[in-house]
């Protein structure tokens, strides 16, 4: 599926969807390149300008709890990051995540600290987070053979339009 490195960035638990985007923002417009400047403002105003390409984004458990906006997964894409990494998720917002393109990883996050390299290594067999500031490996559950096909087709839309 995908092998990439980042720096951690650290959100905590139970990270609401509305904390991800407010869905204020949205009466404004959908377009995640302009929304993603609004990445996480309700609780951190420099977030998003402070996010670069690669980053992935740590959590604690029920990330993406709240309101079922899928804007919110596009917003997370479009800021550059490829992955989530958390304890646990919202059901909503994991599906909403492999639907666009974002992987969703879920293992032990307690040992990673903000700014953390990171290394993922996601095949359809096994996913290992490889925190190489601090030289340790997290094992995750692979994902089910229809997720692991819809990101490796870079989101639902492109998984239904691609050729048989």
């Amino acid at each position: 599926m995908s092998d990439f490195e980042g720096r951690a960035r650290l959100v905590g638990d139970d990270v609401n969807s509305d904390y991800i985007i407010a869905s204020t923002r949205k009466r404004d417009t959908l377009d995640e390149q302009v929304l993603k400047r609004y990445l996480r403002e309700t609780l951190d105003a420099s977030f998003a300008a402070s996010v670069q390409p690669g980053d992935i984004l740590v959590a604690g458990r029920n990330f993406g709890c709240g309101s079922a906006m899928e804007i919110a997964a596009t917003v997370i894409l479009a800021a550059g990051i490829k992955a989530v990494v958390a304890k646990t998720f919202n059901r909503t917002f994991f599906r909403n995540a492999v639907n666009n393109g974002l992987l969703p990883i879920e293992c032990d996050t307690s040992d990673i600290t903000e700014g953390d390299r990171l290394s993922i290594v996601a095949r359809a067999d096994a996913v290992v987070v490889t925190n190489i500031t601090r030289g340790f490996a997290l094992a995750a559950p692979p994902l089910a053979p229809m997720l692991a096909s819809i990101l490796a087709a870079g989101g639902l839309v492109s998984f239904v339009l691609r050729p048989p």
